[in-house]
């Protein structure tokens, strides 16, 4: 059976589409479609339901496609276990990471992954928005904070302890909170994977629970860098991970204000797709990043 149109199936299958199969895997539309009849004449079988609005796994689809991807992964392990150790991995390691920390701590290691495997190649997504790993096609993703309820396998790494944060030129400005009553005297500088204000609030943790003090907004942004530079640009009160914000602070260019009120650390995970087994190359791209990145943060709370 031809593993290369086993991929595709899995591709198809698990976005849904044929075009946008064909954008992820580099090849046309056409190519990719006759990949999957060819593969349904094979089994003597319609693996997928096609409509003008979408494509769908039948029954023998959905039963195919879970022995599909464990093929696969046995496939891709029985490949390696012939390769010299020296020749390193081979294929594709599709990544998201959220932008600080692709671009401080993981891309700045990256080459000695790549010296260690020079035949991977690896494609990084930085974003700050949280995505689909099996509908956007990655083979892991890294996360900040608490996770939702999912189907993705989570490997917790650590923590990252929080720290609220003000410019000097704000605090000159409307004063130095002292005590959570102060809050309601100043703005906040709102984060939100969506804009908008809903959720707005001072978080701290009271040592058994996380609560929230109702402050005033007048800014909501959706990325890590534009929070940051809300704050410096002296627009409101922020609270953030103390490690990407500790140069700053050792610059003076920021303050750390009520320091008794701080949000409980954030946990950290990387999740990938449910395997029976893991591919060599995710479980490899895993651990070097695991490695990389737990020096750089706390015990999980």
């Amino acid at each position: 059976m031809d593993l290369h149109a086993l991929r595709i199936f899995c591709r198809v299958a698990a976005l849904g589409s044929f075009t946008q199969a064909a954008q992820q895997l580099g090849l046309t539309k056409s190519r990719v479609s006759a990949a999957v009849q060819r593969l349904e004449v094979q089994l003597g079988t319609r693996l997928l339901q096609r409509t003008t609005r979408q494509v769908r796994l039948t029954s023998d689809g959905q039963q195919f496609l879970a022995r599909c991807e464990a093929l696969l992964a046995d496939a891709e392990q029985l490949q390696a276990m012939f390769q010299p150790a020296a020749s390193g991995l081979r294929g594709r390691l599709r990544i998201d990471l959220p932008h600080a920390l692709a671009r401080d701590l993981i891309i700045p290691r990256l080459p000695e992954f790549l010296a260690a495997h020079p035949l991977l190649e690896i494609g990084i997504s930085t974003s700050d928005q949280r995505v689909d790993p099996v509908q956007d096609g990655f083979d892991c993703v890294l996360r900040i904070g608490t996770l939702a309820s999912t189907e993705l396998i989570a490997r917790p790494l650590g923590a990252m302890a929080m720290c609220n944060l003000a410019s000097p030129a704000y605090l000159a400005a409307h004063g130095t909170p002292r005590c959570l009553a102060d809050l309601d005297r100043h703005s906040l500088v709102h984060y939100a994977g969506t804009l908008g204000l809903q959720g707005a609030g001072w978080e701290y943790h009271d040592g058994a629970q996380t609560r929230v003090h109702p402050m005033r907004c007048s800014l909501v942004v959706n990325g890590t860098d534009a929070y940051q530079a809300a704050c410096l640009a002296g627009l409101g009160l922020i609270q953030a991970p103390r490690r990407g914000a500790q140069h700053l602070l050792d610059q003076g260019r920021l303050v750390a204000v009520l320091p008794e009120f701080t949000p409980a650390p954030m946990p950290v995970a990387l999740l990938y797709p449910h395997r029976r087994q893991l591919a060599p190359r995710v479980a490899a791209g895993l651990n070097w990043m695991a490695g990389v990145l737990a020096p750089q943060l706390d015990a999980s709370p």
